[in-house]
């Protein structure tokens, strides 16, 4: 999970140990700590300004500070007691042309008027239409920091997408419509290039490894997987073409990267769905098919996540009891493998989509609490479809039957319950495929990034 880095600010005029007429200081230095430590126990790091701030010098000097430092993700501004909006909001406004995240939280209590702070701030960013989020809780409610620990991801998110470079070897994919982008597009919203490259350095990069880089290679992936790497060239293509991959994305400085893989690649050389399992292991945001909007997805959960994710075909949604199989072709981390079905070498087994072959992973995801996510667009205009699930292994008694069902067996399956009205699902998803990502707190964490990126979250 990342850690954000975010500025910690205490802001109010009745400052600097001035007490009310009860003879009690306005502002609780006690409150102030426990938010901090909350904070901090919640997985942020602060950057704390030691001033509270009041005056439109004090915001001037506070803001410009923060605005200067590239590491810090997001500032969160703790109302101490009652201030004067119009003396901070010109620093605000400036700063949030830096398109990091602004939080205003206010611990409720009578006491020190925190709550005439907090809202008459909400209020004044709101008539200027600064983006931000407001949040009215106290720093002992697990909730509250959940709202603001998610939202402080999602702006370390956004800020590493800016000025990052998603690769694309090769053209489209099995023709989709659904997974093609605008360039400009991508650029203005989440500040990402898009650079591409035809597959030939792929192939000139595969054909060129010498004999001991596969031997290594293979020495490393083997303890990964339940049963030995066939000693064939098919899988020694495979390795060859994970090796290649790498080297271009180095090479490329590409931060995330698409992939044709058929036709193309997989017809005349190797299906790619082994180099894309062993990528997608690695931490490596990636998808098959030139899938930029997929590609994208799996790139926010492998960030977000501790655990790699697992793209695939939303293969069968069964209505009565909110059961969809996620089934890819042949691509799956070996490491989400779990007792029902570890990691186990197959054959890509459809000529029509790979007529050279090549591994592929045979396995059954282990059991999780996460989500099942996409982003899409409508009408040219970006959505992103989120719900929150179960995977769960079937019992041994029924595994088999289970994985027959689909008539390829012997690719990556997961079996996964959604908690949400599945006639809203069906309607609402935008693709066959989904992004699985394990980790409760993603949904959350998503709907944040929506929030700070101006995408439409549906989040069912």
């Amino acid at each position: 999970m990342v850690r954000p880095r975010v500025g910690f600010i205490v802001y109010g005029v009745h400052k600097d140990g001035l007490l009310d007429p009860m003879g009690t200081p306005f502002i609780d230095e006690e409150i102030v700590a426990g938010a901090k430590t909350a904070l901090r126990d919640a997985g942020i790091d602060l950057v704390e300004h030691e001033v509270v701030i009041a005056s439109k010098a004090e915001a001037r000097d506070c803001f410009s500070r923060f605005k200067k430092m590239d590491d810090v993700d997001a500032v969160v501004l703790f109302s101490g007691t009652w201030v004067s909006a119009a003396h901070l909001i010109g620093a605000l406004r400036d700063f949030s042309f830096t398109g990091k995240g602004i939080l205003l939280w206010t611990n409720p209590g009578s006491q020190g008027w925190r709550p005439v702070g907090g809202l008459v701030m909400h209020g004044a960013l709101k008539e200027v239409g600064i983006a931000h989020r407001f949040v009215y809780g106290c720093f002992d409610d697990s909730a509250e920091i959940d709202r603001i620990a998610s939202y402080c991801r999602a702006s370390h998110e956004k800020n590493r997408l800016n000025m990052s470079t998603i690769g694309a070897c090769g053209g489209r994919g099995m023709g989709q419509t659904c997974g093609v982008a605008d360039p400009s597009q991508w650029m203005k919203v989440f500040g990402v290039d898009i650079d591409s490259r035809d597959t030939t350095a792929l192939l000139e990069a595969a054909r060129s490894l010498s004999t001991d880089d596969v031997r290594q290679a293979r020495e490393e992936i083997q303890p990964l997987f339940s049963s030995p790497i066939p000693n064939e060239v098919v899988a020694e293509r495979s390795i060859r073409l994970l090796l290649a991959i790498q080297r271009i994305v180095v090479e490329e400085g590409w931060d995330f990267y698409t992939i044709q893989s058929f036709p193309g690649l997989a017809d005349d050389y190797s299906a790619t769905c082994f180099a894309q399992s062993m990528m997608l292991n690695l931490g490596m945001g990636t998808s098959t098919l030139s899938d930029f909007n997929t590609g994208m997805t799996v790139k926010l959960l492998t960030d977000l996540s501790d655990e790699p994710v697992y793209y695939g075909d939303l293969q069968h949604i069964d209505k009565s009891n909110n059961e969809i199989k996620i089934i890819g072709d042949g691509a799956c981390p070996p490491s989400l493998a779990g007792e029902a079905g570890p990691a186990r070498f197959a054959g890509h087994g459809i000529p029509t989509e790979g007529e050279a072959g090549g591994l592929s992973v045979d396995l059954v995801c282990k059991p999780g609490e996460g989500v099942l996510a996409r982003l899409g667009r409508n009408d040219g205009e970006f959505e992103m479809v989120i719900t929150r699930c179960t995977v769960y292994e079937p019992s041994a008694d029924q595994l088999e039957d289970r994985r027959l069902e689909c008539g390829i067996p012997f690719w990556p399956h997961a079996f996964v319950k959604v908690h949400c009205d599945i006639d809203g699902l069906i309607e609402a998803w935008n693709n066959e495929y989904a992004v699985l990502g394990y980790g409760a707190h993603l949904y959350d964490d998503l709907v944040a990034f929506c929030e700070l990126t101006g995408i439409t979250a549906i989040a069912l």
